[in-house]
């Protein structure tokens, strides 16, 4: 995966709170209430899930996105990340590119849809993190909250992604699980989110994630052609073939059968909640080959 040496990064569409010290990048995704809508619980923990924040409070006052830091500051993010060249070197940016090209086509496939998109910015924390949804820990992976309407990624996640589950990992394996959670901000604008509920193989909660596998493939598939409004070029200039793999060889890593036969010797199909391996192929592969938002109805 290649960026567009030239092209300007907005930093705005990820709030840097790795130093422990609550604040966002100015100019940071505007923020609203909601309900929580449910929780979806893995035998290892909570991967690529929506509001986890159920686990409930620790006990302490932190005000929503407080979490253990590491030195990093918002200002840092927004010095080091300014181009795609910087994308193209630094992992830090190139998640802020990343986050760039997935709500930047999403937002024009919403105005060609006639309707408004609202952006959900990219939460970094470490360790621990408060947030609208609850308090939840980097064990639970990168999950989604409906409340704030933000993502929530700790990157030493990318590591367990390739140590704990066994993917190859990657550039685009990390782009492909940015963009499945926003495939779960796009089922919070459509109303879609609140039928993810149950567990087994056909239950809402699984199709609510393979719904969020496929709009990342649909974002893959159009990730080289979105233009960035700035440059009117796409910010995304190359994706390749092992690119697509690493991302299936993500979404099979963390089917549900692959973790329950890793961490519990077996498999069990009635508690599912993501869905297998080959399942979360198969709709990410929908998803780019289709190009198609209307071919995710995984619902029908």
């Amino acid at each position: 995966m290649e960026f567009d040496d030239d092209a300007a990064l907005d930093t705005s569409e990820v709030q840097d709170n790795r130093s422990g010290t609550l604040g966002s990048i100015p100019g940071g995704g505007k923020t609203v209430g909601g309900g929580v809508v449910g929780l979806l619980v893995l035998v290892a923990s909570v991967l690529f899930g929506v509001d986890p924040g159920l686990f409930g409070s620790d006990g302490t006052d932190s005000p929503p996105g407080t979490g253990t830091g590491t030195g990093r500051s918002a200002a840092d993010l927004a010095a080091d990340c300014r181009t795609g060249a910087d994308a193209n070197r630094k992992e830090d940016c190139r998640i802020v590119a990343v986050v760039d090209s997935v709500q930047e086509f999403w937002k024009q496939t919403e105005t060609a849809a006639g309707t408004s998109y609202e952006q959900a910015p990219t939460f970094l924390f470490t360790g621990s993190v408060n947030t609208g949804c609850g308090n939840a820990t980097s064990d639970v992976g990168p999950f989604y909250c409906s409340a704030d309407d933000k993502v929530y990624l700790d990157l030493g996640f990318f590591d367990d992604l390739s140590s704990k589950f066994g993917a190859r990992g990657g550039p685009f394996a990390e782009a492909y699980v940015i963009a499945h959670e926003y495939g779960h901000h796009i089922q919070d604008l459509s109303g879609t989110l609140s039928r993810g509920s149950g567990q087994g193989r056909n239950s809402g909660s699984v199709k609510l994630e393979l719904q969020a596998d496929c709009y990342a493939g649909v974002w893959a598939h159009h990730a080289t052609t979105t233009p960035d409004p700035g440059s009117g070029k796409p910010l995304i200039t190359k994706l390749t073939r092992d690119d697509i793999d690493r991302g299936l060889d993500a979404a099979a890593a963390v089917g549900d059968d692959r973790i329950q036969q890793r961490y519990q010797g077996r498999v069990t199909p009635d508690t599912w909640t993501h869905g297998s391996a080959s399942q979360r192929r198969q709709w990410f592969s929908t998803g780019y080959s289709s190009g198609g938002v209307d071919r995710c109805d995984t619902f029908g």
